[in-house]
């Protein structure tokens, strides 16, 4: 094929340019093929594992927290810390081990439940599932009246969504120390925060109203 003086230079400039560089593009578009599979085959990964871990936290979460023995509660631990091992990096890692700590919590194994609350609000994929692990850590401590560790816990939690509870909470701190005036204001704050549907609302209320 006969190539005009223009297109013959076009491809002698076309010729030093990949002599020069040729290589180097190769390189480029295999490592970006590459990359590319590398990037298909993680997000396959990813999702066998969202499913895996998915079907493990819905078998565990089946069981019935209702009459919790110690047994029954470590098994639920047990099978909850294998999700946490294996599916680590999916939501539902954090979301079996706030399970477990209830139902660790439910067996009167109240060192155990922090244990695995600790682990999520450390782990936790989600936000929200970090906020509850402490709000409950919160809980576990002014149950065994650490309520200075309580009240470091529960100013952590930055998420306005736990407003409601976090102020109840704090009301039932200031009422373990004796502070009347600001156990009243801390659950007036929470009333307003709180779903006044819900059974916290109510028990708040409750304790408002106890207060005169």
């Amino acid at each position: 094929m006969a190539y005009d003086l223009e297109e013959q230079e076009q491809l002698d400039e076309f010729r030093a340019w990949w002599n020069k560089h040729g290589k180097l593009a190769t390189r480029l578009v295999i490592a970006a093929a590459v990359a590319y599979g590398g990037w298909q085959g993680y997000q396959s990964w990813m999702n066998s594992k969202a499913t895996a871990a998915s079907t493990a936290y819905q078998t565990l979460v089946s069981t019935s927290l209702l009459d919790v023995d110690s047994k029954k509660a470590e098994q639920i631990s047990k099978d909850a810390q294998a999700i946490e091992a294996d599916y680590s990096m999916t939501p539902y890692a954090g979301r079996a081990a706030l399970f477990a700590a209830r139902a660790l919590h439910e067996a009167k194994q109240s060192d155990a439940a922090e244990k695995q609350l600790r682990w999520a609000l450390a782990e936790a994929k989600e936000p929200a599932i970090k906020q509850m692990a402490a709000v409950e850590i919160a809980g576990l401590q002014i149950e065994r009246n650490a309520l200075d560790d309580a009240k470091k816990t529960l100013s952590a939690i930055d998420d306005k969504g736990f407003d409601g509870i976090k102020n109840a909470l704090l009301g039932d701190i200031y009422i373990a120390n004796k502070q009347e005036k600001e156990a009243k204001e801390a659950y007036n704050k929470a009333l307003q925060g709180l779903d006044p549907e819900g059974k916290l609302f109510y028990l708040t209320q409750q304790k408002l109203d106890a207060l005169g």
